[in-house]
C-alpha cells in the first residue's frame, strides 16, 4: 500500500516546521522510516504559493482524483475547516475519510463535554468515542460554531497584559 502525504500551510514560514520534521525523521528508525519509504509522494502547498504549490489541500486532492488517481482512504488532521472541506471533497467519490479530532479534546475523560460533537446524528465525545471519526458523518457546521464560541475571549486573552507578571507571557 502506498501513501501520499499532503502538507498545507498559509505561507512558507509556517511550512518551515515540515523541513525540521523531515530532518528529524532522517534520524529516527523503525516505523517512521518505513512510513517514509512507503510514501509515494509528498505534496507541499501554501495559500500564497511561497512554498510548494499555491492551492488548498482539498483542491489538490480533487485535482488528483479527477486526473485518475485512486484513493482507498483519506486520513485528515488539521484545522476544522480544512477537515470539513476535505471530507466534502471526498464524499462524492465515495472515498472513506477519517478525521482526527484530537485538537478539540480538553481533559480526555469525557467529564467536561468540551469535545462534544454530532456524528451521524448522535452525540459523541472525541475523547471517549474517538478521536477518529468518519468525516462524512461529522456535523462540521455545528462543530465549527461550537469551537468558535469563545473566539472573542481568546482574542482578548492574547492581547491582555498581565500586571502580575509585568507583561511577561509564560506559554
Amino acid at each position: 500500500m502506498a501513501y501520499q502525504i499532503f502538507v498545507h500551510a498559509k505561507q512558507k514560514d509556517d511550512a518551515a516546521l515540515v523541513d525540521t520534521l523531515a530532518q528529524l525523521l532522517d534520524h529516527v528508525e523503525n516505523e517512521i522510516v518505513e512510513f517514509k519509504a512507503a510514501s509515494s509522494k509528498m505534496v507541499m502547498m501554501t495559500d500564497d504559493g511561497s512554498y510548494g504549490e499555491k492551492c488548498f489541500g482539498n483542491a489538490k486532492l480533487e485535482e488528483l482524483i479527477k486526473s485518475g488517481r485512486e484513493y482507498d482512504e483519506v486520513f485528515i488532521i488539521g484545522p476544522l475547516k480544512m477537515m470539513k472541506f476535505t471530507a466534502l471533497t471526498t464524499k462524492p467519490y465515495g472515498i472513506k475519510t477519517i478525521c482526527s479530532l484530537c485538537p478539540i479534546m480538553i481533559d480526555a475523560s469525557g467529564m467536561c463535554g468540551g469535545c462534544r460533537l454530532t456524528v451521524g446524528g448522535e452525540t459523541k465525545f472525541a475523547c471517549v468515542d474517538g478521536p477518529e471519526f468518519d468525516g462524512h458523518e461529522v456535523d462540521w457546521d455545528e462543530l465549527i460554531a461550537r469551537n468558535s464560541f469563545y473566539a472573542g475571549e481568546e482574542t482578548a486573552a492574547k492581547e491582555h497584559i498581565c500586571r502580575i507578571t509585568g507583561g511577561v507571557r509564560h506559554g
